[in-house]
């Protein structure tokens, strides 16, 4: 090094940062002290728009479970008297995220020769691992945890993904994609008797309906826990992309190199927030979940509206199911730009038919001639003795089956007409298939799909409501 290098050497006093990566505690075989185990975990630090710095702490079991359970992601918090090192010249950062440099850290005035050269290391006897106090402080730091780490406008689409396939097995990639979905936490024990849990997150975006993103580590799957799907973007940088032969597809996993920065604070991320919000409020991604997954005749748990939403509240998961109700909320005689819709077949935004082209911003198709299917878009109320069940969707084609009538048919009837059709559903109790989604944006957290929809026959209905009451 130069003379006239003034690189950091030794200790920082002081480094206020913000959180933006945490790994797991992780243990090793003590070589010092045969028999007994080494532990250690990193976190990663940011304190100005451009630049973080990654810290590792290496301690006993005590000390380092301790300190790791002290903060999480997110979390403003000060090191004192963090040692600084060079990164191993051999793995540099193959094992944690790469960072820039550690210029603006305590006001270090590392030389531009040496900025990627360091990392800090927190060691029980000479350093301490506090939340940040001071107000300033924090609001400075705060809005930093919605930067992403790389360049904003360097990722990968879904599709691109989907489209280079096994090219990418074993690559890290940076990914921005909407939540759509948190699958529950499933826990497992390896063949040597370790435990472990697993995660599964499914992402969209404009180009893709759904993608999987695998989390392993217990930092990665608390914080997944706490996004909103259908109203949370991400960007994550470092995903590493694998071929999955039992799915026939790729998919993504979060690493030790891996930052995920939640909502980024980007024009390519906020474009893609309002493309999830409209998706979602439009139910084009409950379209895509495929009910035809299970056909309408295999579906035979009977439920009352009651059950229906128990059992969302004891295991949040898609499920399919028969409801005897009326539909309390039909709104044929509405105005038929309210009932009838024209969506985009490639995005499913709501157009208009006199445009050219779909106004979607992110639409894939956007500077092509517009491709659009016009049908039913109806959001109704399903009712019984024990509730109700709010904002079902009943779309086309099922929507057509249901009324007995095709939109054309439809948009020529009378007032009169479409009045007289809305109370034949009304007055009788109907046989519904539905789908059961989880909703975050429904007050009762339960949003419904309607595959099947027929006024019930009345000896059916005494059958199955007799059997439902043997149940409780």
């Amino acid at each position: 090094m130069s003379a006239h290098c003034r690189c950091p050497c030794n200790i920082f006093q002081k480094v206020a940062g913000i959180v933006i990566g945490k790994t797991d505690v992780r243990s090793f075989p003590d070589r010092k002290n045969i028999g007994e185990d080494r532990f250690t975990f990193s976190f990663t630090i940011k304190d100005s728009p451009d630049f973080f710095i990654n810290v590792t702490s290496w301690g006993n079991d005590g000390y380092i479970n301790g300190l790791s359970s002290s903060f999480s992601t997110g979390d403003c918090v000060i090191v004192e008297n963090p040692l600084v090192t060079n990164k191993d010249p051999e793995k540099g950062d193959k094992f944690c995220p790469t960072t820039p440099s550690v210029k603006g850290l305590a006001g270090s005035k590392a030389c531009i020769c040496c900025l990627s050269l360091y990392r800090l290391l927190v060691t029980e006897a000479h350093s301490q691992v506090s939340l940040c106090a001071d107000m300033d402080t924090i609001d400075r730091l705060l809005p930093l945890i919605h930067l992403p780490v790389k360049d904003c406008a360097d990722f990968y689409s879904l599709a691109d993904i989907v489209a280079n396939g096994q090219s990418l097995d074993g690559t890290m990639i940076n990914i921005l994609a909407a939540v759509k979905s948190i699958g529950a936490l499933k826990p497992f024990t390896t063949s040597d008797s370790r435990k472990g849990q697993r995660m599964e997150v499914k992402l969209f975006d404009d180009s893709v309906s759904s993608f999987p993103l695998v989390c392993w580590d217990r930092e990665a799957i608390q914080l997944v826990q706490t996004l909103i799907p259908k109203e949370t973007v991400l960007f994550i940088a470092d995903a590493k992309i694998s071929f999955d032969s039992f799915r026939n597809g790729m998919t993504a996993s979060v690493n030790s190199k891996t930052i995920i920065t939640v909502n980024p604070d980007t024009r390519e991320a906020s474009l893609l927030f309002s493309y999830a919000k409209e998706a979602s409020e439009s139910g084009a991604l409950d379209q895509d979940e495929k009910p035809e997954d299970m056909p309408v005749d295999a579906i035979i748990d009977v439920y009352t509206v009651s059950q229906v939403k128990q059992k969302v509240q004891q295991n949040p998961e898609v499920f399919f199911g028969i409801t005897y109700s009326f539909i309390s909320k039909l709104d044929l005689d509405s105005s038929v730009s309210k009932v009838i819709k024209t969506r985009c077949s490639r995005c499913k935004f709501q157009v208009t038919e006199d445009k050219q082209s779909c106004t979607n911003l992110l639409c894939p198709g956007r500077d092509q001639a517009l491709a659009s299917s016009t049908g039913f878009d109806l959001l109704v109320d399903i009712t019984d003795h024990t509730g109700t069940l709010h904002s079902c969707s009943l779309k086309s084609p099922v929507a057509e089956q249901t009324l007995g009538c095709s939109t054309e048919e439809f948009t020529s009837l009378t007032d009169d007409e479409r009045t007289a059709m809305k109370w034949k559903f009304l007055l009788e109790r109907c046989k519904i298939h539905v789908k059961i989604l989880p909703s975050t944006k429904m007050r009762t957290g339960v949003r419904g799909l309607i595959l099947a929809c027929s006024v019930a026959d009345p000896g059916e209905v005494k059958q199955h409501m007799s059997a439902l009451l043997q149940r409780l």
